[in-house]
């Protein structure tokens, strides 16, 4: 992957709507030859594909939280069977398992509150393994998923550098 499909990356992250034409304009490149860019970065699983944005409250789903789970038994069998149950719930947004106090952390959207209980009694505390569940439920969403850093060396924007405290006299 070269600098020229980051480039492409990063416009169709900011914009998944842009025709091949408008691409090609904005990058300085035929029409043809973004064709075959993006046609490559797509068979070559760079480009996973593309969906729009939505407003969740426009769905009716005014609650988001994080659920941690912890499993009961960490055998291969039991963390299949765990991630297939999830996989079936709708709610769940996204399922991460992570390291630390917990196993498995969920992104859940739901209408309020008594649609999160009935989904962590009926839905997330049914799945076959799960020993215990906590949740976080999110006040805010401060800073929303604008995609990933496409840059070929690590964005200034992630790095944060300090500056030496200077020496007490």
């Amino acid at each position: 992957m070269d600098a020229l499909d980051r480039r492409i990356l990063a416009e169709l992250q900011r914009d998944a709507s842009l025709t091949n034409a408008k691409l090609a304009v904005a990058l300085d490149l035929s029409p043809s030859a973004m064709s075959e860019r993006v046609r490559r970065l797509e068979q070559d699983g760079h480009i996973l594909g593309y969906r729009a944005m939505i407003n969740p409250a426009s769905l009716g789903l005014g609650l988001q939280a994080f659920v941690a789970a912890v499993l009961s038994h960490h055998e291969t069998e039991s963390i299949e069977s765990f991630e297939s149950g999830i996989a079936e719930i709708g709610a769940v947004r996204a399922c991460y398992h992570v390291a630390g106090r917990f196993d498995y952390l969920l992104h859940v959207a739901l209408r309020d509150l008594e649609h999160l209980g009935r989904l962590i009694k009926y839905d997330i505390a049914a799945v076959p393994g799960v020993d215990k569940v906590e949740t976080m439920l999110v006040y805010e969403e401060v800073k929303t998923d604008a995609g990933w850093p496409v840059s070929p060396e690590l964005p200034e924007e992630l790095v944060r550098t300090h500056d030496a405290v200077p020496a007490q006299p």
